[in-house]
């Protein structure tokens, strides 16, 4: 993995950084770019192997003057949430910034989701997102103030086959607004990143490889985004120049979601126009 930034070296020197879902796929590269600029930063997720060998592949490359180490967390359970934040508070003294980045979901028909499934999903996208920022606050951050950014989704405009995903980033981004508020006089700036069609090792690993070059026809960019292109706009957030932003989300999709949506809709007539009796007009 590559690596590269806009930023200046050692921009974040001395900062401490917690990045769930830090090993993989976008995660990882926002984990590889903070640690190139020197932050220490701990990855979690649920699997301690991943997390193992994603932490030796991180410190063994020379360009990364931050340390990467690893907490395996279900962010799904309250009990190794506040685990995490506790022993990173114990290990590093403190917590400066939270990326969420842990998600998951998958392609389903909105009336064939089960309900374990949809719950599955919320629990992890939504109140695992909510649970890391609560114990972030009470660990750390209530008292010491710190930078939190949520990565959601691109799901403005509806997001059919992933009706429990769309539910859940949504809710995230009237999270990050509502806490942007109530913690603001604690120091505590939070947003978010709502990426496009990001091509990634992982995503080619986990979706049809006809829907990338779908997406590409759908971009006014005319090419799909790169997970650096992601890292580059989180370390920005977490970055002192944008010390009065706080509450938003950043959509980073090449305007895709101006444009049109990826998941088309069948052509059909089951949504007839209503024949109105003129005459009882």
């Amino acid at each position: 993995m590559n690596v590269c930034s806009v930023f200046k070296l050692n921009l974040f020197a001395g900062k401490v950084a917690i990045v769930t879902g830090g090993g993989t796929g976008i995660g990882a590269t926002i984990t590889q770019e903070l640690a190139h600029l020197g932050c220490d930063v701990v990855i979690a997720s649920r699997s301690e192997e991943k997390l193992r060998h994603a932490a030796e592949k991180f410190n063994s490359n020379p360009k990364l003057t931050g340390k990467v180490s690893y907490i395996p967390c279900n962010v799904r359970k309250e009990d190794q949430v506040k685990n995490l934040m506790h022993t990173v508070v114990k290990q590093f003294g403190k917590i400066d910034f939270l990326v969420n980045n842990s998600g998951g979901q998958f392609f389903c028909p909105a009336e064939e989701i089960s309900k374990k499934g949809w719950n599955a999903v919320i629990d992890t996208n939504l109140t695992g997102t909510f649970l890391c920022c609560q114990h972030a606050f009470q660990s750390w951050m209530g008292e010491n103030g710190g930078t939190i950014v949520n990565i959601i989704a691109n799901m403005w405009r509806g997001f059919p086959v992933f009706c429990h995903t769309g539910a859940a980033r949504s809710a995230v981004d009237n999270l990050t607004k509502t806490l942007a508020l109530e913690w603001a006089d604690k120091g505590i700036r939070i947003n978010s990143v709502a990426p496009g069609t990001i091509y990634s090792e992982t995503a080619a690993a986990n979706y049809p490889r006809d829907i990338f070059s779908e997406a590409i026809k759908l971009q006014p960019t005319g090419r799909l985004g790169g997970p650096e292109e992601i890292s580059g706009i989180v370390c920005f957030l977490l970055s002192p120049a944008a010390a009065f932003l706080t509450g938003e989300t950043v959509k980073v999709d090449g305007a895709e979601s101006l444009y049109k949506c990826l998941l088309q809709i069948p052509m059909h007539n089951q949504l007839p126009a209503w024949k109105w009796d003129k005459s009882k007009l």
